[in-house]
């Protein structure tokens, strides 16, 4: 669903220097490729969360054009997908919890990455901001 493609640069020191093109804060580095690759997951998931804590736009994965993607989980994805839906919408976590009838801690873990929320919870939240969720086995 969100894969963003990286940029690896072989460093002088037989290091990875690691970029994200789609998000220009992300910069990591790995010892090999598959270490850079896993530094770079937790780099742009931290750069998705300080952009969510912002309300700032998190944009689109771009086309991979022949780079590495780094693919976030699904359940990562439905909260940026949350995130992005309530900023077109214009709508803050306190009118997201008043549309849920919960308390800002809920909402608070169905926008933070590291909190496995249940999907029904999921659902409920995107029902809020006036959109269904669909899934698509490819």
């Amino acid at each position: 669903m969100f894969a963003y493609p990286i940029e690896l640069i072989a460093d002088d020191n037989d290091t990875f220097l690691v970029t994200c093109p789609d998000l220009p804060e992300v910069t990591t580095f790995g010892e090999d490729e598959v270490d850079a690759a896993l530094r770079a997951l937790d780099a742009i998931e931290e750069a998705v969360a300080a952009r969510i804590a912002g309300r700032e736009d998190i944009p689109l994965p771009s086309e991979a054009k022949g780079r590495t993607t780094v693919a976030l989980p699904i359940q990562a994805g439905l909260k940026i997908m949350l995130h992005r839906e309530m900023l077109a919408k214009g709508l803050r976590k306190v009118d997201l919890a008043r549309r849920l009838d919960a308390h800002a801690p809920q909402v608070d873990r169905l926008l933070d990455l590291r909190h496995a929320s249940r999907l029904d919870q999921m659902e409920k939240a995107f029902k809020a901001v006036g959109k269904r969720l669909e899934f698509r086995l490819a």
